[in-house]
């Protein structure tokens, strides 16, 4: 592994290539691929004024990086994800080539694991909510990473449920790792870059534009394995992620809906067009080729109280009455129901019909 300083260099030239005018991502790939490196192309360029901004600006980028512990990933460094290089590799106009710098926050090690990609509609129903947030926590409960893109809607539900579980998220995101879209999403990200991953092609400070999600989607595919789109209205943004998914070879699946709701229409036509059916969490574990955790034994004893644990020992599978399930469980009944309530959001424990409680 290069030292420090050899990593920075790359960054830099990297960076500085990429900020000379009329030099976007696929000249950037055709003058490396060309020369050899981001440092030979540079080389061999005037010193014009265009260069010395460039140049200002990435050490600036760099700066900005390194006082608020920013990790900076060149595309010739080990770290770099491989997936993302499938990008460069596709052969199609349709997507752009891989950054070749990449902002991180938290733990990079996490793409090891197997992946998922959880996106839909910013103006998911009530049912899209439930449902993202559960396949991302049961995915994340079996050892997944979930990776969504921090926006309103399916994707909040799809990172809240992998932080309710083992933390076990990643979000690509539109602007800068420093600045905060949406707004109201401040907490959430601060917290996924405490427990999870946040990566940006952006450097720090840039806010979005009109492209930067779109882009952002790619990313998102390229870095999972599966891509599930739970609910997609006719024309959202979530179908440029699957397209992307299936551009790249990699498994895309959706979450059929009603056909007289909006929220569901790209969804059914992802279904219609081939996409794999997610008719239940199951369906999701199994493209992953994961096993769902249902034995309480096997779920960390962390992620249980006394109370939760005391529920748990006294439902079985048969539904339980719960009045009874308070009565036998021993605990105070505001203890019980709210262990209860706990219980169900980590879905190891289901009401029925009838408000009796059994195992998930």
């Amino acid at each position: 592994m290069r030292d420090a300083g050899d990593r920075h260099a790359a960054a830099l030239d990297a960076l500085t290539l990429l900020g000379i005018p009329r030099v976007g991502l696929r000249e950037w790939h055709r003058r490396v691929a060309t020369f050899g490196s981001a440092t030979a192309a540079l080389v061999r360029l005037d010193k014009t004024k265009e260069y010395a901004a460039a140049r200002r600006s990435a050490e600036a980028s760099l700066a900005r990086a390194r006082l608020l512990d920013i990790h900076v990933v060149s595309c010739t460094d080990s770290e770099y994800p491989a997936t993302l290089r499938d990008l460069t590799a596709c052969d199609t106009t349709s997507l752009s080539p891989a950054p070749p710098v990449l902002f991180t926050l938290g733990d990079l090690a996490l793409l090891q694991r197997p992946t998922v990609a959880i996106v839909g509609t910013r103006h998911a129903t009530a049912t899209g909510l439930r449902v993202g947030e559960r396949i991302a926590r049961e995915c994340a409960d079996a050892g997944a990473l979930v990776i969504s893109g921090l926006a309103r809607g399916i994707d909040a539900a799809a990172h809240s449920g992998a932080l309710s579980s083992s933390g076990n998220t990643a979000a690509v995101i539109g602007t800068g790792l420093d600045v905060a879209y949406p707004a109201d999403h401040r907490s959430l990200q601060r917290r996924i870059a405490r427990d999870g991953l946040l990566l940006s092609e952006l450097a720090p400070g840039e806010r979005a534009t009109r492209g930067s999600f779109p882009e952002r989607n790619r990313l998102i595919a390229a870095l999972a394995q599966l891509t599930i789109v739970v609910e997609a209205g006719h024309k959202s943004g979530a179908l440029l992620t699957a397209r992307a998914a299936v551009t790249l070879n990699r498994s895309c699946a959706a979450v059929p809906g009603s056909f007289d709701v909006a929220a569901c229409l790209g969804t059914n036509e992802l279904l219609r067009d081939g996409a794999h059916v997610i008719a239940s969490v199951d369906d999701a574990l199994s493209l992953l080729q994961l096993s769902k955790i249902t034995d309480i034994d096997t779920v960390s004893p962390a992620r249980l109280s006394d109370a939760e644990r005391a529920i748990w020992d006294v439902i079985g599978s048969a539904p339980l009455d719960l009045d009874l399930v308070v009565q036998r469980a021993g605990w105070a009944a505001d203890a019980c129901l709210a262990a209860v309530t706990t219980l169900e959001l980590k879905g190891l424990v289901r009401a029925t019909h009838t408000g009796a409680l059994q195992r998930a």
